[in-house]
């Protein structure tokens, strides 16, 4: 089966206070990106392919309330906090945190962990703390994950290497994988792949070649589990992509990067048809 994730980020804020949002109001804009892909993405069978699409807290109950009958929408969140609610024990006090059970209630049916922006915000926060331990954050995000999986949700855990790290990606991606996946349901989990050394305006892109060694290197680490391109499933790679028979789907994010910048639903189709080859 191949896996097709949309991170939405916060392309919700508005253009007039420097966001890229010209879709829709801010109010509607998870029902609208709901409705206006829902029924084109029918056409793909559920035997082949999934759809889950990430938002941002606000646009949880619109977009799940927009599903319709049969919608192969996904509804997913950006994140947990790392520990959750307790019959008996705590109640849900984490200001700011986003327990997995109200994550879960809130009609969430997958979770995206572990992306680059997440890794570094936890390093940062590590480091102003003067925390030098690299395993850290992959601790961290480890409890994330099982707090996910054991509400029944599907977790994107997300892995990939900087430039400065480059010379030692298998260690440096093996520990992601080791430790972010260490004791958790793996049937419940599919890993994206981000070089982050390659993400960015003016950076070379990651070559076939090099994804494939990725992929091959993951699936051999973690006993077959799928794999999707993190760094940015578009039209400009989605054929390359879907040629590499070791990844099993992509990240989409932005979907237009020159002009007026940003995600548009219609664009957001057109990448899918070129990857699945419709």
């Amino acid at each position: 089966m191949k896996h097709i994730y949309l991170n939405l980020k916060r392309f919700d804020v508005p253009a007039n206070l420097g966001g890229v949002n010209r879709i829709a109001d801010i109010r509607e804009w998870g029902s609208y990106i709901v409705k206006e892909t829902q029924e084109t993405l029918k056409q793909y069978n559920k035997e082949d392919v999934e759809f889950a699409m990430f938002f941002p807290e606000i646009h949880l109950f619109s977009a799940a309330g927009a599903k319709t009958e049969g919608s192969p929408v996904q509804i997913g969140c950006q994140g947990v906090f790392r520990n959750d609610v307790q019959p008996g024990g705590n109640f849900g006090a984490f200001t700011t945190g986003r327990p997995a059970a109200a994550m879960k209630a809130a009609g969430c049916e997958a979770v995206i962990i572990g992306h680059c922006e997440e890794r570094n915000n936890l390093n940062g926060i590590l480091a102003e703390a003067g925390c030098k331990d690299t395993k850290a954050v992959n601790r961290i995000l480890n409890q994330e994950v099982k707090c996910a999986v054991s509400q029944g949700m599907k977790v994107l855990y997300c892995i990939g290497e900087k430039s400065e790290e480059l010379e030692q990606w298998q260690e440096v991606l093996g520990e992601q994988l080791e430790i972010g996946l260490q004791d958790v349901d793996k049937s419940m989990v599919t890993i994206a792949y981000e070089p982050v050394w390659s993400i960015g305006p003016g950076k070379t892109p990651a070559d076939k070649e090099y994804i494939t060694k990725i992929a091959r290197f993951v699936k051999e680490k973690t006993d077959g589990m799928d794999i999707v391109y993190g760094g940015g499933l578009k039209q400009d790679n989605a054929a390359m992509l879907a040629s590499i028979p070791e990844i099993d789907g992509g990240l989409i994010a932005l979907t237009r990067f020159q002009g007026e910048i940003g995600y548009y639903p219609e664009e957001y189709l057109e990448i899918i048809s070129l990857y699945m080859n419709k």
